[in-house]
């Protein structure tokens, strides 16, 4: 079986995840068409005045200035190209555009046992739910999962994630409140190599304190790891709650300076209308999206589609 079978979807989980990323998408959606829409009232052309219209309408939706301005160059080139352009059109080219703006995450790579995930983010975003969210997913699929819980400094992350643990039914190295990190992420991966497992996922310190710290703390979890396996981590996961807007972005901004992320799992994508978000931040830090948080049920997690997410945004009930 090859390593995480939940990159090579059945068409029915496929077709299953497309309607659940459309319904969790309703809020964005609602929120990016009816500005659209109230935008290309009584009009019938794509002119200046429409795309600077839809420069603010992107940039309300949480795209975020420096993608929109990017969007809106590409649909200048498009309209420059194409001679002339009814609005109707305009969906249909925000769309391609967009798709094309965002990264595919990069297959996960064979071959090496454990594979090693460690997970960042800051306190509050869903970090220890992804985690048990994603051993559950992982677990479904036929792996055999291990958790780690070097998030020590609060006793109640720690308890977190033996209960997940516990719930999923997978075990969980853990040494306590106030414990050294880096020692139970050695410990973890030491005992998944040791025990054959496939995977073992890392929980790390969720505050975003003084960013040299950071980078130490993070640089330090990694570099001890690799004394057990010297390409771990395979994966570093910075979870982001969606709801936050632009106080995510910023978050994106001093984790991908302090430690070298690799994907992204985006939570609370059903709670908000700033969906628009995800767009921004993968093409701001060229990180693509892997995970998308879409409710509160263990099974509530899926593989991040480009241009399945694109569509749900855009779709029309």
């Amino acid at each position: 079986m090859a390593l995480f079978g939940i990159f090579g979807r059945d068409k029915a989980q496929g077709t299953a995840d497309r309607k659940a990323l459309a319904t969790g998408l309703e809020r964005s959606r609602g929120g990016l068409l009816g500005k659209l829409g109230r935008m290309l009232v009584g009009r019938t052309t794509v002119d200046e005045a429409v795309l600077d219209d839809l420069e603010e309408v992107l940039v309300s939706s949480d795209v975020g200035v420096e993608t929109t301005l990017t969007i809106i160059r590409r649909v200048q080139e498009r309209v420059a190209r194409d001679k002339y352009m009814g609005t109707e059109e305009l969906g249909r080219i925000l769309r391609e555009e967009i798709i094309a703006l965002m990264k595919d995450p990069p297959p996960v790579r064979e071959g090496t046992k454990p594979h090693v995930i460690m997970v960042v983010g800051v306190n509050g975003v869903g970090k220890t739910t992804t985690i048990g969210k994603l051993a559950h997913r992982l677990k479904k699929e036929g792996l055999s999962v291990m958790l780690g819980a070097a998030d020590t400094f609060r006793a109640a992350a720690v308890d977190q994630l033996r209960i997940w643990g516990e719930r999923v039914g997978v075990p969980v190295v853990a040494q306590g409140m106030g414990a050294d990190p880096a020692a139970v992420a050695y410990d973890a991966v030491e005992s998944a190599k040791a025990k054959g497992f496939d995977v073992v996922i890392i929980d790390t310190a969720g505050r975003l304190h003084n960013k040299v710290n950071l980078m130490n703390e993070l640089t330090k979890v990694r570099n001890v790891m690799r004394k057990v396996l010297p390409d771990a981590p395979h994966e570093v996961l910075l979870v982001l709650d969606a709801s936050t807007g632009q106080n995510a972005v910023e978050q994106a901004r001093q984790f991908t300076k302090a430690t070298d992320v690799t994907a992204l799992a985006l939570t609370k994508i059903d709670g908000t209308a700033k969906g628009g978000v995800a767009i921004g931040i993968s093409h701001e830090f060229q990180v693509p999206i892997r995970y998308l948080g879409i409710g509160e049920g263990i099974d509530d997690l899926q593989e991040f589609d480009r241009k399945a997410f694109v569509e749900g945004l855009f779709a029309r009930d």
